[in-house]
């Protein structure tokens, strides 16, 4: 059963952005958190949980891209989460 028109998005533009900021920004999102969590927990610790929570925050990200009503709040929230999360490295 396809989907109604109604609900898929017009705008070439807008749908490559969405598709960016899910694969780009959540990925960057999730490798940022990882990369806090090296600063916090021993590193051994991350990187044997990275191989699934990485998976899952990302996907759960790239979701959340296309669901979501405006691409720019995902855009901004993306980058200010990827900030927030590198900051101790771009302090150091």
């Amino acid at each position: 059963m396809p989907a109604k028109k109604k609900y898929l998005t017009k705008s070439p533009w807008l749908r490559t952005s969405k598709i960016l900021a899910g694969s780009i920004g959540g990925y960057t999102v999730m490798f940022s958190l990882h990369l806090l969590l090296c600063k916090v927990i021993p590193r051994q610790d991350v990187i044997v949980t990275s191989f699934f929570t990485g998976y899952i925050l990302w996907a759960i990200l790239l979701l959340w891209a296309f669901l979501a009503q405006n691409v720019w709040k995902v855009w901004a929230t993306y980058l200010g989460l990827t900030l927030l999360f590198s900051l101790p490295y771009l302090i150091a």
